[in-house]
């Protein structure tokens, strides 16, 4: 058996504080007076999808013909203009997939496809047979530029590197010209360009662009791909600004990005590398691609819609966008994936839940449409996503989300203080079984405490009159149940609460003095409820409340009064 020597092997007993010296940081651009710094973003790049290529390559199960169909089908509901069909000279699915879109009459007109290849003779011939009939192509070609792939893969020199692109330029111009129903565009990827020096990036595309006859009006797509992440993303921008600046026919070349993700910035250097220059971006939905994966079209497109710039694509049902994504990848998308995470709109803490809550009720009074909620940048609705599943409780919450909840879902609108009090009780219910709850456990909880409480005191039926000509108070008979024993108390006061708290005190020797009243209607029409908040003090300086619900406003209070005398008895 051969033993192949690893440099984990060699050094394995080599301290963890000696790792870094294997690696050599990552060289800076000489450009003192770049501008992208200034600049800002007012428009949205040229979209290109490479989900179907540059994605499906990266999948444990490439996609077969049903899901390409399914993902390209969501890809030009999203608005994609450009879209990177395959590799059609190196895979026979993606070849068929290529015939099937274009004898099947499936492309839109407005829509382009993009296919790849490499600069090889065989490989081209092959991209050409695939793409026939089409009415207009891009066709991508590629070959590694960059310094280490030069020395240990292909063992050329720079001269060599250029000629095999300029080779594989003339022969699709040539077969360009063989197809004239088609409408060709070039494009041109020096692959690693992140890892070529840039003067060599440089020249070998303008070999490129002269051997094609580029100009303002036969543009050529330049493709710079950050194939490998290897920088900060302010140093992929300086390469971008640099490469722009000192181009010689900028006006005839659109400067494409294709950053992956590798050290995990890849949607920043691609914002940065648009304001350093580029034109057009090329990315998958959601960031798969090999290793860490491609730059995330669905987070970069957002982003811009938040800063009030028209991303250009349709992204108002991201949930419709995560089901085909991961039908078609059979990938999921993580719950904290950004704007289209299954939990990236729910807040959890309970000092997000209150300004959320307060935030959606001051937008909603307030007269401009400009999207201000504290910890939301987007407003879910936007993509389709709901305000119901904003605020979650779990033991981390607090009393702004149990409010939310419980006003969303049910229409309670709980005060302030009774807020702070019954999240007391959520945060015991939460901490005993360690879950989140839905909105139906806390709203099973609020009935528990407040409305169907299993206590001595309970509401038969009650009645008023007048005490006396023009005495103004009220005079209440109230029949009631205590341990179960039915008796008939009298009060009188100046309205129904006042008589009952007197007939409580008189009749049952409870002693309740109430510190504040409020009500609120829940529903509408027929079927609408009255709510009543009653905040009383008892007789030992306890604070509490009590609730209660009735389609009559007064036997709502009263039956308050008996929630928070019975509460206050345990």
């Amino acid at each position: 058996m051969n033993h192949i020597a690893t440099p984990a092997a060699a050094t394995t007993s080599a301290t963890s504080a000696a790792k870094h010296e294997k690696y050599v940081p990552f060289a800076p651009v000489k450009l003192t007076d770049r501008q992208w710094p200034n600049r800002t973003i007012e428009k949205a790049p040229v979209w290109c999808s490479v989900d179907l290529r540059d994605g499906n390559q990266a999948l444990i199960e490439p996609m077969g013909p049903d899901r390409k169909r399914a993902m390209f089908d969501a890809l030009l509901k999203m608005g994609f203009k450009e879209i990177e069909i395959g590799f059609p000279a190196a895979s026979q699915t993606d070849f068929d997939f290529c015939r099937e879109i274009i004898e099947g009459g499936k492309i839109p007109d407005g829509v382009t496809i993009q296919v790849l290849t490499q600069a090889r003779e065989e490989l081209i011939r092959r991209t050409f047979e695939g793409i026939k009939g089409a009415k207009r192509a891009i066709v991508h070609l590629y070959n590694s530029t960059s310094e280490l792939q030069r020395r240990v893969v292909f063992g050329l020199d720079r001269q060599g590197i250029v000629d095999i692109a300029v080779a594989g330029t003339k022969l699709i111009k040539q077969l360009a010209a063989e197809h004239p129903e088609t409408e060709i565009v070039l494009q041109y990827s020096p692959e690693s360009f992140t890892g070529t020096e840039l003067e060599f990036a440089l020249e070998i595309c303008e070999a490129v662009m002269e051997t094609w006859g580029a100009s303002a009006a036969n543009k050529v797509i330049l493709n710079l791909p950050a194939t490998v992440e290897m920088s900060t993303p302010n140093i992929h921008a300086d390469q971008i600004e640099w490469f722009c600046r000192n181009m010689k026919n900028r006006d005839a070349a659109i400067i494409s990005l294709h950053p992956h993700n590798d050290r995990g910035t890849g949607v920043a250097a691609a914002e940065l590398g648009m304001l350093a220059g580029a034109d057009r971006v090329e990315g998958t939905l959601f960031g798969n691609g090999e290793r860490t994966g491609n730059v995330d079209v669905i987070t970069l497109a957002l982003n811009l819609l938040t800063q009030g710039v028209d991303p250009e694509l349709r992204i108002d049902d991201i949930n419709e966008i995560v089901r085909v994504a991961e039908y078609c990848t059979q990938l999921p998308v993580h719950p904290r994936h950004p704007y289209a995470g299954e939990l990236v709109f729910t807040a959890f803490s309970g000092s997000h839940q209150d300004a959320i809550n307060k935030g959606l009720k001051a937008l909603a009074k307030s007269n401009h449409g400009t999207w201000e909620v504290p910890y939301l940048p987007i407003d879910p609705q936007d993509l389709g996503r709901s305000y119901e599943a904003v605020i979650r409780i779990n033991s981390q919450s607090g009393k702004g989300g149990i409010a939310y909840v419980l006003e969303k879902d049910y229409g309670i609108q709980i005060p302030r203080r009774l807020q702070i009090e019954f999240s007391k009780t959520v945060q015991r219910i939460a901490d005993e079984t360690g879950k989140e709850l839905a909105p139906a456990d806390i709203h099973n909880a609020f009935k528990a405490e407040y409305l169907d409480i299993d206590a001595p005191l309970a509401l038969i039926e009650h009645s008023t009159e007048p005490r006396g000509p023009n005495s103004g108070a009220r005079v209440l008979n109230v029949v009631v149940s205590r341990d179960g024993v039915v008796s008939t108390l009298k009060g009188s006061g100046k309205g129904p609460i006042d008589a009952f708290l007197d007939a409580l005190r008189q009749g049952a020797g409870i002693d309740l003095h109430v510190v504040d009243y409020r009500e609120h209607a829940v529903g509408e029409g027929e079927d609408a409820q009255a709510c009543a908040y009653v905040e009383v003090k008892t007789n030992d300086e306890r604070t509490l409340f009590g609730v209660g619900m009735d389609a009559d406003i007064v036997t709502a209070s009263l039956r308050a009064l008996v929630s928070a005398a019975n509460r206050a008895s345990r």
